[in-house]
């Protein structure tokens, strides 16, 4: 009994991912290195412990031995420091040597969430905020994305607002507005909160299942090719850097069904550089032009979902009923454009996120436009900031200077090996 205590200590040693936080090694960034057995979807996870925490990868190494894999990556915070917050570092620590968050109360107990899918138009969030306050709805939390004239959003209401006759109401009238009277698929579902585990990610899918590859401007980099003689295809991604980009495509991949055995990730000048190395779940790589093809157009279109010029809003004030469609009504009379929001509530203080553009495509905001805003909601209550997807451009003298170029002992070490092996084309 003894020797098989010690031989289950042994395998849960083993299960259990080593986390390395070393601020040391790197001039200009924080290492984070993960060991463990290999596990489907670990990757996701990981990157999305260091997306949740606002972190900048600024270049990450992936690595997969049978059934080992290391991940190292070069974090900064939004600031383009070092990590030295230790409250962050713990975070990180407990959640990626777990798998699962730090044990706090869970904030989605008692909350239903709307998922709502539709065609995008000038004002729609603003209709719908409108209608779940006539109903006397009561917002606790929100996410939407609008793209390529699609909408997805999720609504997060107590329980009590939604029971399943005031949800059939909601359904009934949303469903006309998300379809916008045409044929346009659209529509409203409540699940149980606990059932989203992640919000940008359901998003992403939302988006997904709707997706449409009708294309009118510039779009990133993205090719897809097969390496046969190793059984992997490789993906080729090159684009303006900006936040959660990484976890934007490895969301994607992870979603499609592929695993990431091998990849690189390096940002210079504003730009990022990442290529990955996968096969289906089943070990066999990508074997049509046609699927190739589909897997560049899904990464392009989660690329763009966040790569926008625009405007950042950011509203505090004490919550109440109708706030939402308050704001999200003065936008629509002032001529802007939901691109993106994020609401939250925390006791009787309401957060709200805004990413705005002109309704006129190409178009910049009049400070007309800001200032009717400020107005109407209070000046002391709105701070505004110009948002691009290109938020680097910060780093361009120190990565000439040697931020970007022999980043040291692990980093170089891993993907030294990754091109004796044959895994990448160039080091």
């Amino acid at each position: 009994m003894e020797w098989l205590d010690e031989y289950e200590k042994l395998v849960i040693r083993m299960d259990t991912p080593k986390v390395v936080i070393d601020n040391a090694v790197c001039p200009t960034a924080t290492l984070v290195q993960v060991d463990s057995a290999r596990k489907r979807g670990v990757l996701l996870e990981a990157v999305q412990v260091l997306a949740d925490l606002d972190l900048s990868v600024k270049k990450a190494y992936i690595s997969s031995d049978g059934r080992w894999f290391m991940d190292v990556f070069h974090v900064t915070d939004r600031h383009g420091c070092k990590l030295t917050d230790e409250s962050v570092i713990s975070y990180i620590q407990q959640s990626l040597g777990t798998w699962t968050e730090p044990s706090q109360p869970s904030a989605l107990e008692g909350l239903t969430v709307l998922e709502l899918t539709g065609a995008d138009r000038a004002g729609l969030i603003s209709e719908v905020f409108a209608v779940l306050a006539d109903m006397n709805c009561s917002v606790v939390d929100a996410r939407a994305w609008s793209h390529r004239g699609r909408l997805a959003c999720l609504v997060y209401l107590r329980d009590e607002d939604a029971d399943a006759v005031r949800v059939a109401r909601i359904e009934s009238r949303l469903g006309p507005l998300l379809r916008g009277g045409s044929d346009a698929s659209g529509g409203v579902v409540a699940v149980p909160a606990c059932s989203v585990a992640h919000a940008d990610r359901r998003l992403h899918q939302l988006m997904y299942a709707a997706r449409d590859h009708d294309r009118a401007f510039p779009t990133p980099s993205v090719s897809v090719e097969s390496w046969a003689e190793r059984g992997y295809s490789v993906v080729n991604v090159q684009c303006a850097d900006r936040p959660k980009l990484l976890y934007d495509v490895v969301c994607t991949l992870t979603d499609m069904d592929y695993l990431v055995f091998h990849g690189t990730i390096d940002t210079n000048c504003g730009e990022a550089r990442q290529e990955f190395y996968i096969r289906h779940a089943d070990g066999s790589p990508i074997s049509s032009e046609a699927e190739m093809q589909r897997v560049s157009q899904c990464l392009q279109d989660a690329i763009e979902r966040r790569s926008f010029e625009g405007v950042r809003l950011e509203l505090c004030t004490p919550d109440r009923l109708g706030l939402l469609s308050d704001v999200t009504r003065t936008f629509r009379e002032n001529g802007l454009l939901v691109a993106q929001a994020e609401v939250s509530t925390k006791g009787d203080m309401a957060t709200n996120v805004f990413y705005v553009t002109d309704t006129t495509a190409g178009q910049a905001i009049h400070q007309s436009a800001i200032d009717a805003v400020r107005e109407r909601v209070g000046v002391d209550c709105l701070v505004v900031q110009e948002h691009w997807p290109q938020l680097y451009k910060k780093a361009k003298l120190d990565d000439r200077n040697g931020g970007g170029i022999g980043l040291d002992h692990l980093g170089n070490f891993v993907k030294r090996n990754l091109y004796h092996l044959g895994l990448i084309r160039s080091w």
